[in-house]
């Protein structure tokens, strides 16, 4: 399985941007279509963004379309999450997660360890 590292989380004022990194190791990492998820406290782990093996295909939940921008760099083995105009209810704990199959589908074999994403109103 490949291995996940995201970073770039912290705290933002409402309207600011982050952009998240995931960093993958372990095979090969252009196999791999990737995503994002992301869990609120008290709620359940919910999808943010996906992305397929070459970028061709890109897909976002109904809440982040037009805000959140997903990204990969194959030579860099780094999918990415550009985050702009966040609203307090975009904090979370932000997952990196890597699909097996070149597009995406439901099937996760991998999960980063998590980065906290805090949006003060």
């Amino acid at each position: 399985q490949v291995q996940l590292v995201e970073s770039g989380g912290g705290l933002v004022q409402a309207g600011g941007s982050l952009r998240l990194s995931c960093a993958a190791s372990g095979r090969t990492f252009s196999n791999y279509a990737m995503g994002w998820f992301r869990q609120a406290p008290g709620k359940e782990r919910e999808f943010v963004a996906a992305i397929s093996w070459t970028g061709g295909s890109i897909y976002y939940a109904d809440s982040v379309k037009g805000r959140f921008t997903i990204s990969r760099d194959n030579a860099k083995n780094t999918v990415y999450l550009q985050m702009n105009s966040l609203k307090p209810e975009d904090t979370a704990v932000y997952y990196c997660a890597a699909c097996p199959q070149r597009y995406w589908s439901s099937t996760v074999g991998s999960w980063g360890q998590g980065t906290q994403v805090t949006v003060s109103s």
